[in-house]
């Protein structure tokens, strides 16, 4: 394995990485754009499951079901060892109507996921959990930096120099970075950021505006989702509703208009909300992808050049499988799961229009 890496993206997903990576005992130097975390990662709700899964590729499922099933010790390691709590819990997540339910139940029978019907038509799967985003990045920083790991902040990738088939350094915001192993994980602009050497990584950004508001105390006692609306109950009474899907370039800017019909979609199921505030109204930029499947592994052409990006709307629940995709791929150990549908150039070109 390469000695040092330098990791482009400092998410959850970049940072993942970089902690796997540490551990394996290389030296690790992750360059963030703009502050640890702040992007997709740090707007996201963290359910740890595909909205619906029935609704996904296998390919999805296969990588979030991998993702669900490394996250409890991955989370425990992080408390354990930070002292930092990202709140992992299993609060179980109730699917209202409308719902394919014959698909739903075949699909949680076939990939042996609990679930219990209720007497309004709605679906629990009891074993869906969440995590606290914005706790989680604090602790992966934590361990990150625990391990000997550099993080440099409002450090932008502006090129990869290539001489002789490999990446030799890469020009960026607080000069030039050389390692052994280059890994791009920088979200949403990925694509950009690799230029002429994207290589079939279709990866672009996807707005998605969210809203928070505070209760004494947690007024629903699961994850409420309907269609693709959310409703996230956090332990001391907030509750983050979420959220849209706009294809808006790299424009963060939240709406009047979102915000209103999150509400107003919401207070179906929560009707307390009709009559209250957001405390928060924020957007993040999802790294959207087709198909929702992300491009994981090593270039097709630069050998000491990886990615991990793409993650569309499960970055976080899938980031334990992700790296470990990535580091059997770059260690050459066997996988745990079919990965020829995350390989580097394997997203074909018609498919970009499903994003």
């Amino acid at each position: 394995m390469s000695t040092s890496f330098v990791i482009a993206g400092a998410g959850a997903v970049g940072l993942a990485t970089a902690e796997a990576l540490l551990r394996q005992g290389a030296a690790v130097t992750v360059l963030e754009r703009n502050e640890v975390g702040r992007e997709s990662s740090w707007a996201g709700g963290g359910i740890l499951s595909p909205l619906c899964p029935w609704d996904y590729p296998d390919a999805v499922t296969r990588l979030a079901l991998r993702g669900m099933a490394l996250f409890p010790a991955w989370a425990e390691r992080l408390l354990h060892e930070t002292g930092i709590d990202p709140e992992f819990e299993a609060s179980g997540m109730r699917v209202f109507a409308p719902l394919d339910m014959s698909s739903a139940l075949a699909w949680c029978g076939s990939h042996g996921m609990r679930c219990a019907t209720g007497a309004d038509g709605s679906l629990l799967l009891p074993e869906v959990a969440q995590v606290r985003n914005p706790r989680l990045l604090q602790a992966q920083r934590a361990m990150v930096e625990r391990l000997g790991g550099r993080i440099v902040e409002q450090c932008a990738v502006q090129k990869l120099n290539v001489e002789g088939g490999r990446v030799r350094s890469v020009s960026a915001g607080q000069g030039d970075f050389t390692a052994d192993g280059f890994v791009i994980a920088g979200g949403a602009w990925s694509s950009q950021l690799l230029g002429e050497l994207a290589a079939g990584a279709a990866i672009k950004p996807i707005r998605g505006q969210m809203l928070l508001f505070k209760f004494p105390a947690p007024p629903l006692p699961h994850i409420y989702l309907q269609q693709d609306l959310y409703l996230i109950p956090r332990r001391d009474g907030h509750v983050l509703v979420g959220s849209t899907l706009e294809d808006v370039g790299f424009d963060k800017s939240t709406t009047d208009e979102a915000r209103d019909r999150l509400v107003q979609r919401a207070a179906v199921l929560l009707p307390q909300l009709a009559d209250m505030q957001p405390v928060r109204h924020w957007a993040g930029l999802r790294p959207g992808s087709p198909g929702n499947i992300p491009t994981i592994g090593r270039h097709p052409r630069l050998q000491n050049l990886y990615i991990n990006s793409g993650h569309f709307r499960y970055g976080v629940t899938m980031a334990p499988a992700g790296v470990e995709i990535l580091l059997n791929e770059i260690e050459g150990r066997e996988q745990a799961l079919d990965v020829s549908p995350y390989r580097w150039g394997q997203v074909a070109d018609e498919t970009a229009k499903r994003i």
